[in-house]
């Protein structure tokens, strides 16, 4: 995917995912919050006497919509690894200190800052970065920001959010099942040897992804990891070659135009036998992974990010509400000064030692800006706060709130330095 289309779509959800959190809060705390609270939390699935899968509607967003917004993450990351921005040690060496400094750094001032042992399993909260968010706030400042500063805000993005995969895989996850594990290994073994093969099945990784996510949830890693590694099994190259692809398509076009019918309005049989093969050589051309990614980026950025947003972002806000102030407080300065601190000093350090090098028309400033941005973390602060917290919903409010707190501040200050910056920045 081109990266001007992808950061359009993702500015776009960004302003979508601002609208959903709004709307949920606002919701949340209107005459109407008995329907909002009730509705996720209304049960659908399948049950049969031998079989039960029956689940809140929260959790079918949160366990199973997600796992399709990180099969596309998977997507993106694996394209990113081998035709992307982080296909070259020279390409990834910067984004990579960046990403470094933004996953440790909020995670060592949380665990500076709080005191309070019930709460330690939330240092995972402070360390992602919402990319969405963060590219709707670039787009505000439109010609202001240079490609490049866009495509490392990116790539640095694509990196953390391996971090936070890893982390979820890891920590987040309890009770396993090892032998479940097993089994949904070697399904996902025999799509890997496929892949290897440059064999895609549409149909059958289908079937084996529900399959595997279904076992994952079952043997107690969350399921959306299950989308991750199914996403690095989809094969990346093409079955024909493009030069070869352009010789078809032109004489199928010439085909086309030797045998229309001009005293017809419809198109004639030889026609829709040559629209037929142009549609046999483009499926030839597509790359599986681009063309997943392309079908499922648009529903991952419009609709799945956006529910998720509505469904998980609405805290009740009352008189006798038991929020944790304290826990506000360290999630939101560690996501706004972990993330301001940790991009910049690893980038500085980078930058000292020769290890890195400034992209092309980008200055430290900016980067300073992008740091601040990197303290945007909503969407995937949120999903882990679920998963840290899955037992109190009363810390799950309070991480949702300093999320919020921590994420504007975030975003208005790297908004600000950027616009201040703007003798540098234009183009």
């Amino acid at each position: 995917m081109p990266i001007n289309k992808f950061i359009k779509i993702e500015s776009l959800s960004g302003i979508l995912l601002f609208s959903a959190t709004i709307i949920a809060l606002i919701w949340a705390n209107s005459s109407f919050s008995h329907i909002y609270a009730s509705l996720w939390q209304s049960k659908i699935g399948i049950e049969t006497p031998n079989f039960q899968l029956v689940k809140p509607l929260i959790l079918w967003i949160n366990d199973g919509l997600m796992a399709i917004f990180f099969f596309v993450i998977g997507l993106e990351i694996k394209r990113e690894m081998l035709i992307g921005q982080l296909n070259s040690i020279k390409k990834i060496s910067f984004p990579v200190f960046a990403a470094i400094g933004g996953m440790l750094i909020p995670i060592i001032l949380f665990f500076i800052l709080n005191k309070n042992t019930e709460t330690t399993n939330g240092w995972g909260v402070p360390m992602a970065t919402d990319i969405a968010f963060a590219l709707a706030i670039l787009r505000l400042l439109g010609n202001r920001v240079p490609l490049g500063l866009k495509v490392f805000l990116t790539a640095f993005a694509t990196i953390d959010d391996i971090g936070a995969v890893l982390v979820i895989a890891i920590f987040y996850s309890s009770n396993v099942s090892w032998i479940l594990l097993v089994y949904a290994g070697i399904l996902l073994f025999i799509l890997f040897i496929l892949s290897y093969k440059n064999i895609y099945i549409k149909y059958l990784t289908l079937l084996f992804g529900i399959i595997i996510w279904f076992v994952f949830l079952k043997a107690g890693i969350h399921p959306t990891i299950a989308g991750v590694l199914l996403a690095f099994t989809i094969p990346v190259r093409q079955k024909i070659s493009t030069s070869k692809y352009l010789i078809k398509i032109s004489n199928i076009v010439s085909n086309i135009k030797e045998n229309a019918n001009n005293k017809k309005s419809i198109l004639s049989k030889k026609q829709i036998a040559n629209i037929d093969n142009l549609e046999d050589w483009t499926s030839r051309v597509q790359s599986p992974l681009q063309h997943l990614e392309h079908r499922l980026h648009n529903w991952v950025a419009y609709f799945i990010m956006p529910l998720f947003a509505l469904s998980n972002a609405g805290v009740i806000f009352s008189s006798d509400m038991n929020l944790d102030y304290y826990l506000i407080t360290v999630i939101a300065v560690s996501l706004f000064f972990g993330n301001l601190i940790g991009v910049t000093l690893m980038s500085f350090i980078g930058i000292k030692l020769k290890l890195t090098k400034l992209p092309q028309n980008v200055n430290f400033w900016q980067i300073i800006g992008i740091a601040s941005l990197g303290g945007v973390g909503f969407t995937m602060s949120i999903f882990i706060a679920n998963l840290a917290f899955v037992d109190n919903p009363s810390f799950i409010d309070s991480a949702k709130v300093g999320i919020l707190v921590g994420s504007l501040i975030a975003g208005l200050v790297g908004y600000l330095i950027l616009r201040l910056n703007n003798k540098t920045i234009k183009q």
